[in-house]
């Protein structure tokens, strides 16, 4: 298939010198799974990130990421297309949000939160128009100089080929990215990457390793302040993860907070144990979608119950729905954290740094009252003005 909207004696252009970049490394694209798998970092990268001037159409850049392997770039993407709201907010947290083209998954990209952050903004227009490349011809369409999706996604979701991402890739841009979400998917048999792993290397993709730095260490010094007041371990929750759309549940999927996938990052920064710990049940994957009733549920009877599906809500709309029908069901009553009033949000499926920041806060005042403050409250935990900062580039 050739692209419909390209003159065939088109000269190149600033943007044909990245198309095809990833195929330089040679092979298939899901080539080298393997053999890249034993270190994080095998790309080449400028002795000094804090301060390297922009590439050139002459000084070309390579970043490694499985499962694609090495994509070496000839100039920096100026537009992109993500899959989902894990690295579309990577791609904005970079100062990139003028460039992306469109997105994979609209429905779980949640960019409400950049209201809270002065001068931060996506292009709602842009999402509304294009809110789910799937397709190959909407790859053609939208002609990205890169592609942030994990390609091992699209072949076991999406009924793609191994010929159908090299077609892309050689023809439109480069694939890179990697799913990392959760880790329960048995296709996915390759390294995985944490957030702020994945993060650095969208960071190498856009030349922005100074940006991420900035975010990391903000990032850090969050987490370790939070950290440094939580109560002893003994005396942290009991956590059951699930997800349920519905406002009137009357049955539950269940995440397992051990799965380490970067949408419980919060429930790990934070210490709360799993509830499901001892149990046979098992995370949710493209292969289990195991529902489970409110029976089951009072026999682990955990102290907090966090329920995915409902991210548009407020925390008060929620507990209005969602909290009010447990409280009314026969069964669902019973449950401790439904009597203690200790049923919330679960947060995010495909978080990003900016995202993160957000969730985190979240989720230490939804565990933590006491100490963070209650989750309906004005609180705030991190310093939106920073973050808004370094994604404008104000920052040193």
């Amino acid at each position: 298939m050739t692209d419909p909207g390209r003159p065939a004696l088109e000269q190149p252009t600033r943007r044909d010198y990245i198309k095809g970049a990833g195929l330089i490394a040679g092979g298939s694209l899901l080539a080298g799974c393997s053999s890249n798998s034993a270190t994080d970092s095998t790309a080449t990268e400028p002795t000094e990130t804090t301060e390297t001037p922009t590439a050139t159409e002459t000084e070309s850049y390579t970043v490694n990421m499985e499962p694609v392997g090495d994509v070496t770039f000839q100039t920096v993407p100026e537009r992109w297309l993500p899959y989902g709201g894990t690295y579309a907010d990577m791609g904005v947290a970079l100062g990139q949000a003028d460039g992306l083209t469109g997105i994979g998954g609209a429905d779980r990209y949640y960019t409400y939160v950049y209201d809270e952050l002065p001068g931060v903004s996506v292009d709602q227009e842009t999402i509304d128009a294009n809110p789910e490349v799937r397709t190959k011809e909407e790859f053609y369409e939208l002609d990205s100089d890169v592609h942030l999706y994990d390609p091992g996604m699209l072949i076991n979701w999406f009924d793609w080929s191994q010929s159908d991402v090299d077609e892309i890739a050689e023809n439109v841009a480069p694939f890179i990215g990697n799913l990392i979400f959760r880790r329960s998917d048995e296709w996915h048999d390759y390294r995985y990457y944490t957030l702020y792993q994945a993060f650095e290397k969208v960071a190498e993709v856009f030349q922005e390793q100074a940006r991420y730095k900035a975010f990391k260490q903000l990032h850090d010094d969050f987490i370790a302040d939070l950290q440094s007041q939580l109560p002893p371990a003994e005396e942290r929750p009991n956590v059951l993860l699930t997800f349920e759309g519905t406002d009137e549940p009357e049955s539950f999927s269940p995440y397992r907070l051990n799965d380490n996938g970067t949408s419980k990052k919060q429930w790990r920064d934070l210490g709360v144990t799993d509830a499901l710990a001892g149990t046979d049940i098992e995370n949710l994957s493209t292969t289990n979608r195991g529902e489970y009733d409110y029976e089951t549920l009072l026999s682990v009877d955990p102290d907090v119950i966090l329920v995915r599906g409902h991210e548009r809500k407020s925390a008060t709309e929620f507990r209005e729905t969602v909290l009010q029908f447990m409280q009314d069901h026969s069964v669902g009553s019973q449950l401790t954290a439904v009597q203690n009033g200790r049923v919330y949000r679960g947060g995010y499926l495909r978080q990003g740094p900016i995202h993160n920041f957000f969730l985190t806060e979240r989720a230490a005042q939804q565990l933590y009252p006491d100490i963070f403050g209650d989750v309906t409250s004005d609180t705030e935990l991190f310093d939106r003005e920073r973050i808004a900062d370094i994604v404008t580039g104000e920052f040193e």
